[in-house]
């Protein structure tokens, strides 16, 4: 093939007809080893007003993935269209080989391969040119990798052992993929204690199950238990991601550990307590287990003083792998000083930035009383005839000492009008000081739903540690195939390690001082569920939590400042600590030890501000609407309104044009939404991004009848341009471009598509051009606004 005819290939022709046989060549097996176009990162959720889209833009998208095998990619490869030259890619295939933690990145556009190797000897280039015969065989680029990572020969067994193939073919996402492999990497060389930081919902446990899975198959580890602090997270593991083990698995219980099994799923309550008798643990050796599994070791599994830091002392000898979203730096407990520095991080911000985690919108309200203080007049008695201490009470107060039941009322009634102008059946969590304020806050939104509550008694549950009847509801709450119940009120079982993907709303009526447990309770919607159409998720502030987002700690590197010395006294814990010490509630008591609540029915409250904010660009909340997120974008892409309307005249299919625009998030229906849905493409545009005065489908379509554009044509072909301008007015542009209108009424009375094309308007070419010159006239004017 000559220069000029390769220079006519597509960039999928250079790799059909040059990358791939050349990768072959060099004995790249095109079943197990290559994978072609891999979407690394779907690209953030947008989200403005009550509408949200994805900026495909910032999608990362390689076209080849080399793996020495499934679970371990070695090599990223940018292929490019014959007109570029070899390294025009290099730098976007160095990025995808970054955030893989590989050591070779090449691009090529079809005569040969630019090469870059981290692994080149001092002394040599780190990028040179190759030939496409010369392109590195799959044993070369598994030794790079080796070299890279630092692996030794006795390593290498482990380190290439597979993960378990999923039944439908699902591949690890890029960021579960390094977290397995590090930690693998880390047994591999005998590191005894692992963290593992990863956002909620960015799927923990099945990158744990994928360890285990690896080191238990290699034979590194023969019996493994995987441990944590609430039934719920082992059930939900013991059935979901460690499904595969089988008859391997069992829960421990009946207070007893069966050696007949090799993977053990366990509450810490089942294995030890206060009295030796309970202490089920020693009744197996100290070498026992060879892994052992902490979820949500930020609870305090880890502190010197826990009450089950004997179980880890006991099998002190196994490896200690810890999984959280929230590594825990205080005071009183540090998960840096127990693991270790963690062997892999990942983090909300780059979930949210990569597209894989629901972003939130904040919902900011004040309430008079919270802002203002109250101070009761002289000689005021609460509801029970109490003298009321005279003094001032403010928003720490609220729910914690002082109970207005018009607060209370107050924000039930605003999570339901937010719902109702929404979703009513959107899944929400009430976030509450206590078991008493999620009971009395239950009852608020009972009253507030009205008819929906009284359709259903469990539209709104009070799910806490101590109400069997909520927690009974807990696995229908978290079931997306489930509609009851839709809110839970909660003080905190809800704030960590439930899997509640489809929750929508979250509600903070609780004064929340610690950062890790507003990380758990805000991961509480971070999953995103395309099944059932959430894509991002409110957060309603009642009390300023939502300021923590502001704090530098909230995306920042955990910083030890406390470590304990052999002669510390015990430190106090923090004055909010973390939830789970109780196994299945972890919610503390109605009252606090000492406190008795103030009970007042009588004191108005009111809100005075509300302010919603979104996430930027650079990942801080800012208050902006969808209109001018759209502005800014267009105005990005097409400097001025006569940069905008040339290009669109210039265009042959104004839809090539929309969907240039979607990929940066700006979706028309939305738009629509915010100027009205008669408006066309073209006017919302200009209307939104250079304040052009916009004309309705409906006014464009009379325009262009009025001008009598029809009258050089023949009566069928006439026929077929009016009916194709009715269509405009009524559809769109994007409607009368696709190849399939032709194939709807009324178009099926006129004739089929063929007779149409050829015997109206004597070939497709012909009825091509016909079209185009429609949309001219559709936006004739265009050209003078």
């Amino acid at each position: 093939m000559d220069k000029k005819e390769k220079l006519q290939l597509s960039e999928i022709d250079i790799c059909d007809l040059f990358i791939t046989p050349a990768l072959q060549a060099s004995h790249w097996d095109p079943m197990t080893q290559i994978r072609r176009e891999v979407t690394l990162t779907p690209g953030p959720v947008i989200v403005r007003g009550n509408v949200s889209s994805r900026n495909k833009s910032k999608k990362k998208f390689a076209d080849y993935v080399l793996s020495w095998q499934p679970s371990l990619p070695v090599a990223i490869i940018e292929a490019k269209s014959n007109g570029f030259a070899i390294s025009h890619g290099l730098q976007q295939a160095l990025e995808y080989a970054g955030i893989l933690k590989l050591p070779c990145a090449f691009s090529s556009n079809g005569d040969g391969f630019a090469s870059h190797d981290k692994t080149a000897p001092s002394g040599s280039d780190i990028e040179i040119e190759l030939a496409l015969e010369q392109f590195p065989t799959p044993e070369e680029l598994w030794r790079r990798y080796r070299t890279f990572h630092d692996i030794k020969p006795g390593e290498i067994a482990l380190v290439e052992q597979p993960y378990h193939r999923e039944a439908n073919g699902k591949d690890p996402r890029y960021y579960q993929v390094d977290a397995i492999n590090l930690s693998v990497e880390a047994i591999a060389k005998g590191q005894k204690r692992v963290l593992l930081v990863m956002a909620t919902g960015t799927g923990k446990t099945y990158t744990t199950f994928q360890i285990i899975w690896r080191v238990w198959k290699a034979g590194t580890a023969k019996r493994i238990l995987f441990l944590a602090d609430r039934n719920i997270l082992v059930d939900q593991t013991l059935v979901n991601d460690f499904a595969p083990f089988g008859a391997s698995m069992t829960k421990v219980k009946n207070r007893k550990i069966d050696p007949a099994y090799e993977i053990h799923l366990g509450l810490y309550q089942a294995l030890t307590g206060p009295f030796e008798s309970d202490k089920i643990f020693k009744s197996v050796s100290r070498d026992f287990f060879d892994l052992i599994v902490i979820d949500e070791c930020h609870r305090g599994s880890a502190a010197e003083d826990s009450a089950w830091r004997e179980v880890l002392d006991y099998f002190s000898g196994a490896i200690h792998l810890g999984m959280t979203a929230t590594p825990m730096e205080t005071g009183y407990v540090s998960n840096v000083n127990y693991f270790g520095a963690p062997v892999y991080k990942y983090s909300l911000k780059q979930g949210i930035e990569d597209g894989f985690l629901a972003p939130y919108k904040v919902i900011r309200i004040d309430i008079d009383r919270d802002l203002e203080g109250w101070t009761p007049p002289p000689g005021m008695l609460d509801d029970l005839g109490n003298a009321v201490e005279e003094r001032e009470y403010n928003q720490k107060d609220m729910d914690r000492i002082l109970i207005l039941n018009k607060r209370t009322t107050l924000v039930a009634e605003r999570v339901m009008q937010l719902l109702r102008a929404t979703d009513p059946m959107a899944k929400t969590i009430i976030f509450c000081e206590d078991i008493d304020h999620a009971e009395r806050m239950r009852k608020a939104i009972v009253n507030a739903a009205g008819d929906l509550a009284r359709d259903n008694s469990k539209y709104v549950m009070r799910i806490t540690g101590d109400s069997v009847e909520g927690k009974a509801e807990l696995d229908r709450f978290i079931d997306p195939e489930e509609p009851y119940p839709v809110i839970a009120t909660t003080s905190q079982l809800l704030s960590t390690g439930v899997d509640t993907k489809t929750c929508k709303l979250i509600v903070l009526d609780r004064t929340i001082n610690s950062m890790t447990m507003f990380k758990q309770i805000i991961g509480r919607g971070s999953r995103i569920d395309e099944d059932n159409n959430k894509y991002f998720y409110t957060i309603m502030d009642f009390k300023k939590a939502t300021e923590l987002f502001r704090d530098p700690d909230f995306d920042g590197e955990p910083v030890v400042i406390y470590e304990p010395g052999p002669d510390d006294d015990p430190v106090p814990p923090d004055p909010d600590p973390e939830p789970g010490d109780e196994g299945d509630g972890g919610e503390g008591p109605e009252n606090p030890p000492g406190v008795t609540k103030i009970r007042i029915s009588g004191v108005d409250a009111r809100i005075i501000a509300e302010r919603v904010e979104y996430i930027g660009p650079d990942g801080n909340l800012i208050t902006e609407s969808y209109r001018e997120f759209a502005r800014k974008q267009i105005t990005s892409e097409y400097a001025s309104l006569d940069d905008f309307i040339r290009k669109w005249q210039a265009s042959d299919r104004k839809r090539a044009i929309i969907d240039e625009l979607e990929e940066y998030g700006i979706v028309l229906s939305n738009l629509a939404e915010e100027v009205g849905r008669d408006f066309g493409d073209f006017d919302l545009l200009c209307h939104i991004a250079y304040g052009q005065p916009p004309l309705t489908r409906r006014e464009r379509a009379d325009q262009v009848r009025k001008r009598n554009y029809f009258g050089k044509y023949g009566d069928k072909a006439r026929a077929v341009l009016s009916a194709l301008l009715d269509k405009y007015a009524d559809e769109g542009i994007a409607t009368i471009e696709e190849a399939k209108v032709l194939r709807l009424r009324p178009f099926t009375e006129i004739g089929t598509p063929l007779e149409i094309i050829n015997g109206a308007f004597g070939g497709k070419q012909n009825y091509e051009r016909a079209l185009r010159e429609l949309e001219d006239e559709i936006y004739q004017q265009a050209a003078g606004e």
